[in-house]
């Protein structure tokens, strides 16, 4: 929407937004990005049209001429329990490996863990209160990775954002984003991401992305077991067709069941 009132003019009528035009001029924006990416932003501007409808500020369909690409399945996306291991076994930053072992355990959404402030933990019994996509809260529950090496981490720290970046914060930024006893500020999910490419760089596979950790952890615990309603509850979703891409089994889980099904494997047992 910002691009929109960049490009047409902040002050423009709707009525400018004919359908050969805004076609043209979406696909000059998005056309080159991934299907997701176009797909969404085409999403975004339904969305707005829609609204623009209900108010009577909009009489025709401006993205007639639009269609949502198709986006091709990734099968891939979650990493094998060995490159788990590698991933959390690196030589990082204490930072670093609370955060990624943290994302495993819970399968949260790294935004949710990186907004997350000392006094949302619970320590004692392994939880914390995030806010989930939509304004939901919710809890999720670690293990004890993460229960070894929170304590080092926050070591006296009381109050404020849990992970902090390594330089004090602007001026410009927001005082709840800032530990106000170090004057440092909140991580960024985008700094995070960074050092996560960077440090899984040289792992086999690699790198990954921070998302891959969440779509890892459901899929392992959808292989071991986990119901329906245990994964909608580690994910945050309130829809089992959203969850449906993160349960797909892997071709490694495959192997392993049918190593354990093998019926001749049963008779020399």
């Amino acid at each position: 929407m910002n691009r929109l009132c960049k490009d047409f003019g902040a002050d423009s009528s709707t009525a400018r937004l004919d359908p050969d035009r805004v076609a043209g001029w979406f696909t000059f924006v998005w056309g080159k990005a991934s299907p997701q990416t176009f797909n969404v932003r085409l999403a975004a501007w339904r969305a707005a049209c829609a609204y623009w409808r209900e108010q009577q500020w909009l009489g025709g369909d401006p993205l007639v001429r639009l269609v949502a690409r198709s986006v091709p399945r990734d099968e891939s996306r979650a990493l094998t329990r060995a490159q788990v291991d590698a991933v959390l076994g690196l030589d990082a930053a204490l930072r670093e490996r609370v955060l990624w072992q943290m994302l495993y355990e819970t399968a949260a959404r790294a935004e949710e863990v990186l907004m997350l402030n000392v006094p949302d933990l619970d320590t004692a019994n392994r939880r914390a209160v995030v806010i989930r996509k939509g304004g939901a809260r919710d809890v999720v529950v670690w293990q004890t990775g993460t229960a070894r090496l929170l304590p080092r981490m926050l070591a006296g720290h009381h109050a404020g954002p849990l992970f902090l970046s390594d330089r004090k914060a602007k001026p410009s930024v927001a005082l709840a984003d800032v530990d106000l006893g170090t004057g440092r500020a909140r991580l960024s999910y985008r700094r995070a991401a960074e050092l996560f490419d960077e440090a899984t760089a040289a792992v086999a596979g690699g790198p990954f992305t921070l998302h891959q950790l969440r779509h890892s952890a459901l899929t392992h615990a959808a292989e071991d077991g986990a119901s329906t309603p245990m994964l909608m509850k580690m994910s945050g979703h309130v829809s089992v067709r959203s969850l449906g891409k993160y349960v797909r089994p892997s071709a490694e889980a495959l192997a392993r069941w049918c190593a354990e099904t093998d019926p001749a494997a049963r008779l020399r047992r």
